[in-house]
């Protein structure tokens, strides 16, 4: 390896955020739900419908990162990312101009938009870590970090907010209640313009996306020798990671630990409602405003985890992180239920599960690098990430499910206290399941070792 001049690695950096700013736009998809479910808003869909277009695109995203990874990997990254933009921006386009039914936005914001996310996510990852190999936990967490902090920006200019705390007038209805382009409705409108600005600004991002010259490395770093444990010297192929049972914990773990976050993020404005009527802390009017404050800071929250969890990684390592994670989550998802039906109570909880949840994209991206090896990290995260899109079925899954039948048992209530307490309770099992892949997810941390360096 030697010091060889290239250009500056920052811009990387920039590049990537800008592409994972687009992104994360499925991140805000609790802010489409709402109306979509809605009784006399032109869709009606049920929660389950609602949960079901989240959970495929989380799986397609997933599926996809698969192949994005195969293909970055021999015609390089910056085609791959573009070809994402291009997807994913039609997706959400076609979304706009022909979601009026459930099947379509299934098809378009699912599966098309969902295979776009996938295309893109993993070079940002991929380029990062072969320029900063000295940094991997660091850059892993701010390569993605605008995925998460995205999806305040998504939410807040879809659904607006009031309160001061934002740098637009207060009071500011929302995209969706005050846009008509080409005559269609607010929500399809939306998808239509956010379309339009996804293809443009990943396409931008994905021009510095080159990896670095043969045998870069960052001025002053030397690399750890081929024979150190989780060091990222090892450079396994796709295949003989596939044949370790590190592979198998560290998915296993991740599926635990990301279920809670998606279960939360899909459903906290319906919960959030659910909890705050039942409780009295709010009434109709006030409880749009604390959910959607709620929403926008697990967002930010959740950009945040990313860039602090990957820097403490650094400093204590990859499998102290990942299990201190698991078990923080875990025991505020056993604790939100009740403390839910408050507004801080509903803004710290949805804070703490925003950071958690942010930190397995830099933990978790920066582990394969570690225990599997630099040179492979875009290909093999890929199969690593596969457990993001089965926490992203099972999460929103489990809560349409309960939710479901919680309007039928609300529908069925005597009375509307009875009602809304009968919508409540319907929360408890979900969360008490996400905890338990939390607590799982630590457990099976702790378990996991390096695997060795071949002889």
């Amino acid at each position: 390896m030697s010091e060889q001049p290239a250009m500056n690695r920052w811009i990387v950096v920039v590049g990537a955020i800008l592409i994972q700013l687009c992104l994360g736009a499925i991140y805000a998809w609790s802010v489409f739900a709402k109306p979509l479910s809605a009784p006399g808003g032109g869709y009606e869909f049920t929660n389950t419908q609602t949960q079901i277009i989240f959970s495929a695109g989380l799986a397609v995203f997933a599926v996809v990162m698969v192949i994005a990874g195969r293909l970055q990997a021999k015609t390089g990254p910056r085609p791959i990312a573009m070809l994402g933009g291009i997807v994913l921006g039609i997706g959400y386009i076609l979304g706009g101009l022909f979601g009026k039914t459930y099947l379509a936005q299934l098809i378009c914001i699912g599966f098309i938009g969902g295979a776009g996310i996938g295309l893109g996510y993993v070079v940002p990852i991929a380029v990062g870590v072969k320029w900063f190999p000295d940094k991997k936990g660091l850059i892993t967490g701010l390569s993605v970090a605008g995925f998460g902090f995205g999806a305040t920006l998504w939410v807040k200019l879809a659904g607006g907010f009031k309160t001061i705390l934002w740098l637009v007038p207060a009071n500011y209805a929302g995209l969706i209640k005050t846009t008509s382009i080409m005559g269609l409705p607010g929500i399809q409108s939306v998808f239509l313009l956010y379309g339009v600005i996804f293809l443009v600004c990943v396409v931008l991002g994905s021009l510095v996306m080159i990896n670095p010259p043969a045998g870069y490395k960052p001025k002053g770093w030397t690399p750890p020798p081929a024979t150190a444990a989780a060091s990222g010297a090892l450079d396994m192929t796709s295949g003989e990671m596939l044949g370790t049972p590190q592979f198998y914990l560290l998915w296993l773990t991740f599926m635990g630990s990301a279920m809670a976050g998606l279960m939360v993020i899909g459903c906290i404005s319906l919960f959030g409602t659910d909890a705050l009527l039942a409780s009295g802390a709010a009434d109709k009017d006030q409880v749009a405003v604390i959910t959607g404050t709620a929403m926008a800071l697990l967002a930010i929250f959740n950009g945040m985890g990313r860039i602090i969890w990957g820097s403490v990684s650094d400093k204590i390592g990859r499998k102290p992180s990942i299990f201190l994670m698991c078990i923080l989550q875990g025991v505020i998802m056993l604790a939100f239920y009740k403390i839910g039906g408050s507004t801080m109570g509903l803004i710290a909880g949805a804070c703490i599960i925003g950071f958690n949840f942010g930190g397995n994209f830099a933990l978790f991206p920066a582990a394969t690098a570690d225990f599997f090896g630099n040179k492979n990290v875009g290909l093999n995260y890929g199969w690593v990430f596969l457990a993001y899109g089965v926490a992203g079925i099972c999460g929103p899954f489990i809560a349409g499910y309960f939710t479901d039948a919680a309007k039928a048992a609300a529908a069925a209530a005597a009375s509307p206290e009875l009602a809304l307490a009968a919508k409540l309770a319907a929360w408890k099992m979900p969360m008490f399941i996400a905890a338990a892949g939390c607590f799982a997810g630590a457990v099976l941390s702790a378990l996991v070792k390096p695997p060795k360096a071949k002889a």
